[in-house]
């Protein structure tokens, strides 16, 4: 095959994909609405527990890979651990460190420490132990001493909001694509004859040629037609 000959071969299979596509094009947009409908309903009507989140910032001295090193560090079992002893949590260390979010500030050696939970108050509690702890601890898992609390947390009471736009944009492009993903297995299921290719396929003989479908007319027009035709005839008579 040339290079005329794939290319070709590339066009036509782009234009059966299109024409796949404008077929079922009404079922990708149903399909599509329908799922950005669900994501709305879902952001609107959502009645899960509200999430407040509480955060404390601390100081860690040291260079950036090590900084790195003790951040992680902060969500281990070590430190969880003691955390749920002192605050008397009915959860796990593993559970918690879920609820533990841990990131540095822009370039700084300032590392925030937040935590999400269902009471306010006991979150900001968590995040204020969890440095707490951590500080403490530090020494004798490494060799540093440079942590310092630079803010505590406080009760936060206003609860998390979901980020509607980005549940929104999801389900638009989740509905795009499973409406597409429906209709090529549909038409990948499809076993009528819809173009010259498919019958040159089935009996592996060319098509010289195709008569095109004849527009059927409606009766009352043609009826219409012939009056009309017959009425022009008619006034036409005796005319020299």
């Amino acid at each position: 095959m040339n290079q005329f000959d794939h290319t070709t071969g590339k066009e036509m299979n782009l234009k059966e994909l299109l024409k796949i596509v404008r077929k079922r094009l009404w079922l990708i947009a149903l399909i599509t609405v329908s799922v950005t409908a669900a994501g709305w309903l879902f952001t609107t009507f959502d009645h899960t527990s509200p999430k407040y989140q509480a955060s404390t910032n601390i100081i860690i001295d040291a260079d950036t890979e090590y900084r790195n090193t003790l951040q992680v560090v902060i969500k281990d079992t070590t430190v969880l651990e003691a955390v749920v002893n002192e605050l008397d949590l009915a959860q796990s260390a593993e559970a918690l460190a879920k609820q533990v979010y841990v990131e540095s500030i822009d370039d700084t050696q300032v590392v925030k420490i937040s935590v999400v939970d269902s009471d306010p108050t006991l979150a900001a509690s968590i995040a204020n132990t969890t440095a707490k702890v951590f500080k403490r601890k530090v020494p004798s898992i490494v060799d540093i001493n440079g942590v310092r609390v630079l803010s505590k947390a406080k009760t936060n009471v206003t609860p998390m909001k979901t980020n509607e736009t980005k549940i929104l944009l999801a389900s638009f492009i989740l509905g795009i694509v499973s409406g597409l993903g429906l209709v090529f297995i549909m038409d990948y299921f499809d076993d009528s004859i819809k173009s010259e290719r498919d019958i040159e396929k089935l009996l592996g003989m060319q098509v010289l040629g195709t008569v095109s479908k004849k527009k059927k007319t409606n009766k009352k027009i043609r009826k219409r037609r012939r009056r009309r035709e017959l009425k022009f005839r008619g006034e036409t008579i005796g005319i020299d």
